[in-house]
């Protein structure tokens, strides 16, 4: 969650906050304001920087109850999926040629699309699970919200919608007889690419979070909290993180509709920029020895300044074969508010 900041990459932050960081050189850390308010990493004050927004719609009453599946678009999307085998424990389901579908444990899915052209890893769709399911109601109460639904169907049961968040994002809703109903048999099938290397034998047992880049992320929580019934667990001024029902996390950042000078500031395309997963077994030292054993980058986050031993949030970023940036935690469902307790102003 510690990345370096160039100008072009900057997702509607604070714009003076921002400035300070690109002048001296260094990445902006996790939640600009952790350390204090009117600051120059947070010049607003605690109110101004946490006061609430006018909610974009009326809550929609429903439940997010899991995770259908994430999709990536990479060049390579075989060695991609060979690479989450070995490392991160998922199980091949299906290979046709264009795409692979990859079982997260027993309660998520991937999809790794080949990307039209040459281009790095990128999340470009997640499909919840959401209850209660009327198809027809959905639509209407979508609608209602001014949110255009497009429908996606397989006549077999499976039913689903996609619309767009505030950042143009591709979220798709569904009613579980998808790709989640499809985990329930046994993944058996064979990759048709080689090891990339000894598989380390962990099991990805819980999403830690989404990393997500957005231009106003009051607005964008606010959507997503409205829309699909998550929880929010505190907002800091530059970042909210919110509960996906038991499904995991999202951490959504960006600029600050409440400080004078948001959108002054350019913005990149939002993205989710990083997905953590939570891994078990997990020992401190032994996941970095194993990830540096097979040629990968261990780059430490506590997401404060503690050493990662004692510190109250433990992780790893390593990068992907596609150039996606992983991130590998000790987050599970037990400790999942291991990272807003240690990131939120005391």
């Amino acid at each position: 969650m510690n990345h370096s900041f160039t100008r072009r990459q900057i997702p509607g932050c604070l714009a003076l906050a921002c400035a300070v960081a690109l002048s001296a050189g260094f990445a902006i850390g996790q939640g600009r304001c952790r350390d204090g308010y009117g600051t120059p990493g947070c010049p607003l004050t605690a109110e101004a920087a946490t006061a609430a927004i006018r909610p974009p719609f009326a809550p929609t009453g429903w439940k997010t109850v899991a995770l259908d599946h994430i999709t990536w678009e990479m060049a390579d999307y075989r060695k991609e999926a060979a690479f989450y085998i070995a490392l991160m424990g998922w199980t091949l389901r299906s290979d046709d040629g264009q795409q692979a579908v990859l079982d997260i444990g027993d309660w998520g899915s991937a999809v790794f699309r080949k990307a039209p052209e040459q281009q790095p890893a990128r999340v470009v769709n997640y499909c919840f699970v959401i209850e209660p399911w009327n198809a027809a109601k959905i639509q209407a109460d979508l609608q209602k919200r001014g949110l255009t639904a497009v429908a996606e169907n397989d006549g077999t049961g499976f039913e689903s919608f996609h619309v767009k968040d505030p950042d143009g994002f591709d979220l798709q809703i569904s009613n579980g007889e998808g790709v989640a109903k499809s985990r329930k048999p046994r993944a058996t099938a064979k990759s048709h690419a080689p090891a990339l290397f000894e598989s380390t034998g962990w099991k990805s047992v819980w999403l830690d979070h989404f990393s997500y880049n957005a231009v106003n992320y009051k607005e964008t929580a606010s959507f997503y909290t409205n829309l699909l019934g998550w929880n929010p667990t505190y907002d800091e001024g530059s970042q909210h993180e919110l509960l996906i029902g038991e499904v995991g996390d999202m951490i959504i950042r960006g600029g600050n509709p409440n400080d004078p000078n948001f959108g002054k500031v350019p913005s990149t395309r939002p993205r989710v920029d990083h997905v953590s997963f939570g891994i078990s077994p997990w020992d401190t030292d032994g996941v970095k020895a194993e990830l540096e054993k097979r040629g990968l980058r261990a780059r430490i986050d506590t997401s404060t300044k503690d050493d990662i031993h004692v510190a109250a949030f433990k992780s790893y970023h390593t990068t992907t074969p596609n150039g996606f940036d992983l991130q590998i935690s000790y987050v599970t469902h037990a400790n999942r508010l291991a990272l807003p307790n240690a990131v939120k102003p005391k």
